[in-house]
């Protein structure tokens, strides 16, 4: 039951309320014996009379109070439902050994790949509000991080967490990691006929394909046959870059020299088959253009349900009522033991006797 921006989620304890009047209505009907006493004007006190009524009303006020509580009041801010603009979308990041590899500098006086691209990442991310995100990390094989979500504060911090090792990182299974991707962007409802609708796959790698049960260009026909473009970025510099050599316990003990050896024409073609675009990212400032170049692709629209925000009044109500009977049944109490003394001084007891 609502009333403009109010509303009662249980109104048959309403109910309750009409009870309370009919049964004080029938107690004051109710016969009532009387003993006729000489002399008890003498001890008549006005005040008495006027306060045991006190703790009646008060108790009735109270008792209202409670059942108006257990309507469960609201009141409501927002029941509108929106349209939004946004795409389903799955990041695949390459997390094999070599985006350890620190280019563009000195060895160990600089960040290595994988340090390079999460914030350009994470701010991708953050710009993209009204999109369901999700993350898939390959190296020797493919595993969901993330899956789609709306939840981008919980999804940055699931990118804090990624780390060179974290998974066996000897080989590069970029066929996996496409499709990986595409199989977490299988969703009811958002599809036509065998057609992927409003979903894309960004696709970040430093390598080749060297392992793996999918080819790469097996996962872009799976792509191109469900309508879903693949955008691939190309990270690392061309030729020879320094490598970290690390112990059991992670530490970098020496640096090795190693040869780039990303497969452009296996990512052009992905891209180009699919509808997406090739990037090739060999610093932070590639990077971040082609995430920029990403975020510039057209939305759809869709429709989300919002959540209702409310604000519950229920403590306005049942706190004050059960103030109210607490303090009824106190000055009752306080009134039964105040009033026994007088019974006391009643004329059966020492009272003048009768002539």
């Amino acid at each position: 039951m609502s009333y403009g921006n109010y509303t009662l989620h249980d109104p048959w304890w309403l109910l309750a309320l009409a009870v309370i009047p009919i049964l004080a209505w029938l107690r004051g009907r109710r016969g009532v014996p009387a003993l006729v006493v000489p002399f008890a004007a003498a001890w008549y006190r006005p005040s008495l009379v006027a306060v045991s009524r006190l703790p009646t009303g008060i108790g009735v006020v109270g008792l209202v109070l409670l059942v108006l509580a257990l309507t469960r009041p609201q009141r409501v801010d927002d029941k509108r439902e929106v349209h939004q603009q946004g795409y389903d979308l799955m990041l695949a990041i390459d997390l094999s050994g070599s985006m350890l590899a620190e280019d563009n500098h000195r060895p160990g006086e600089g960040p290595n790949r994988l340090q390079v691209i999460k914030p350009v990442i994470r701010a991708f991310i953050e710009n993209r509000s009204n999109d369901r995100i999700g993350i898939v990390v390959f190296a020797t094989q493919a595993y969901t991080l993330a899956p789609l979500t709306f939840d981008h504060a919980w999804l940055a911090r699931q990118l804090d967490r990624l780390e060179i090792g974290v998974i066996d990182a000897d080989h590069t299974a970029v066929g996996d990691g496409l499709g990986v991707a595409l199989t977490r962007l299988e969703q009811t409802g958002r599809e036509e006929g065998n057609r992927r609708k409003g979903a894309f796959v960004v696709l970040l790698t430093d390598g080749s394909n060297n392992s793996g049960v999918l080819t790469p260009t097996q996962a872009a026909d799976i792509a191109r046959a469900r309508g879903v473009p693949v955008y691939t970025i190309g990270a690392g510099k061309d030729g020879y870059t320094f490598l970290p050599v690390r112990d059991e316990s992670g530490k970098t003990i020496t640096y090795t020299q190693i040869l780039a050896d990303l497969d452009e024409n296996a990512l052009t073609t992905i891209s180009n088959q699919t509808g997406g675009r090739f990037f090739r990212a060999r610093d932070a400032d590639t990077i971040e253009s082609a995430f920029k170049s990403i975020d510039r692709a057209q939305k759809i629209e869709f429709e989300a349900k919002s959540y209702l925000i409310t604000t519950e009044l229920f403590p306005w109500f049942a706190v004050p009522g059960l103030a109210g009977l607490l303090l009824a049944a106190l000055i009752l109490a306080w009134t039964t033991l105040w009033r026994r003394p007088a019974s006391a001084h009643s004329p059966f007891i020492t009272g003048p006797s009768l002539p």
